[in-house]
């Protein structure tokens, strides 16, 4: 009776928007000698044949006259990465060992000296696979490592698994300072690279950016051109609340998908797309590529002359700021990226941007109107924050490090609350005086202001509450809050 062929069964995953699980089996077969893979596999993915060949033959090992054929299973799901080298060569190494890899999720690329290199995907996997054990290159080892409940066994080169003994990569401590909440860590960066000290007057202005920073609010600053809106934005990413662990995890696995070093800076991601951008630009969807609203996740999504960005995109803007989320639909699947952000923009008051300075506008009525209703009701409903810069000469000063130090003292508040201000639930119960009660009532009934618009005030009310150590939103809370309120 002739033999059955063994199959060696090693679990890898690929990254396509999505983690998605593969399992690789090899087995040899009594045929002409070669080397197939199967299982739609991309052309990245073919050329791993030469690669392993030339890793496991430049490390002694040798090849049986035997037909090899790998299977990457599921068989009808499109494979590219690269991470895909090693578990292939090792169901060919392992082929005749008794080694069990069913716990272990493999992932590497290699070298033709057997050397084993990261991918970018291979982070983002690791985070989400749900996998407590996993073989990688020894580069990204001590990285992964950081990953609360997993284990991370690291090799540099293909012939250390010739003795199999897999070591444990010990974790690391996080270097960046952290403040400690109800036993729960939370890390910031307190390197100002740019400061608000270098911002002249505009005192309201800054108080509008310390607001939107402590609460993580959504801000829109219109102002003529050089008053300062943009200078403002770009110093709000440095005063923005401290991570989690797993916050700063989820933005390191951004990073790393975009090829970025993997250093655990906690400083929350800053997105500044072109208004020139194509819609899948922004949200995603082409080519399985990550957009830009999915990548300020956690952090800020920066649009810069806001009226210049395409209708349709201004549009599509509302769900995933309201719904802190974005569905991607595709024929074969679905994509649920996360888009927690804190959404910045900055918008001339005409189309030449001399409307509210001291020099002469050139537009018409017909053309201002135009240029504002590119910017619909509901999307302006999605703002918290509106404020209407104009040129001062004041000189008064005050820097980043006393911004984010009432950044720290509201955020301590809104942890042991259980969430940001601008993330509250709808159905959240606000501790407010009757006094400011009365106040905002009063608003809502002149200014007709939906239960939407009543809610945003509420929030940065509890925001301005929390930097100024109220124990309620009190009347002044809710007066200032509607004075940022566009009307």
């Amino acid at each position: 009776m002739e033999e059955k062929t063994k199959t060696k069964k090693i679990i890898s995953a690929i990254f396509d928007g999505e983690i998605k699980l593969v399992e690789v089996e090899t087995t040899f077969i009594k045929a002409l000698p070669g080397f197939s893979i199967v299982g739609l596999a991309s052309n990245a993915v073919q050329e791993s044949k030469e690669r392993i060949k030339a890793a496991l033959l430049n490390n002694d090992f040798s090849f049986p006259p035997l037909k090899i054929v790998t299977n990457l299973s599921p068989a009808n799901l499109p494979k590219k990465s690269t991470a895909l080298d090693l578990p292939i060569a090792l169901s060919i190494l392992f082929q005749n060992r008794d080694v069990d890899f069913s716990e272990y999720l493999v992932l590497g690329e290699l070298g033709l000296d057997g050397s084993i290199k990261e991918t970018n995907d291979i982070f983002a996997i690791a985070l989400a696979s749900g996998y407590k054990k996993f073989i990688v290159p020894k580069s990204i080892a001590s990285k992964l490592a950081q990953i609360p409940d997993i284990e991370v066994y690291g090799f540099e080169n293909i012939k250390e698994f010739f003795d199999f003994k897999p070591k444990k990569e010990r974790v690391k401590k996080i270097k960046y300072k952290f403040i400690e909440i109800e036993n729960k860590k939370y890390f910031y960066n307190d390197k100002f690279e740019l400061d608000f000290k270098d911002v002249k007057g505009q005192i309201i202005a800054k108080r509008v950016a310390l607001i939107s920073a402590a609460g993580m609010h959504n801000i829109l600053l219109e102002g003529s051109a050089g008053v300062g809106k943009s200078m403002i934005i770009n110093r709000l990413k440095y005063i923005l609340p401290p991570v989690s662990l797993e916050e700063l995890l989820e933005i390191e696995k951004q990073n790393s998908l975009e090829n970025k070093e993997i250093t655990f800076n906690p400083k929350r991601p800053f997105r500044f797309p072109h208004h020139s951008s194509s819609k899948s630009a922004i949200f995603g969807g082409r080519n399985n590529k990550i957009g830009e609203i999915a990548l300020a996740n956690n952090g800020i999504l920066f649009f810069d002359e806001l009226p210049q960005f395409r209708k349709d995109i201004l549009e599509d803007l509302r769900l995933p700021l309201q719904e802190g989320k974005l569905l991607i639909s595709r024929v074969d699947s679905k994509i649920e990226y996360k888009t927690e952000i804190l959404f910045a923009a900055a918008m001339n008051p005409c189309p030449c941007g001399n409307l509210l300075s001291n020099k002469e506008c050139r537009c018409s009525e017909i053309e201002i109107r135009r240029y504002k209703n590119r910017i619909s009701e509901p999307l302006f409903d999605r703002i918290d924050l509106y404020l209407q810069m104009t040129e001062d000469s004041d000189d008064s000063v005050i820097s980043s490090k006393e911004m984010f130090a009432k950044v720290l003292s509201a955020f301590e508040r809104q942890i042991k609350r259980g969430y940001l201000n601008s993330r509250l639930p709808e159905n959240w119960k606000f501790d407010i005086e009757s006094e400011a009660k009365e106040v905002l009532q009063k608003a809502v009934n002149n200014f007709n202001l939906s239960k939407r618009s009543e809610f945003k005030i509420l929030k940065v009310a509890q925001t301005i509450s929390d930097l100024e150590n109220y124990d309620k939103i009190n009347k002044k809370a809710v007066l200032e809050a509607l004075s940022y309120r566009r009307r």
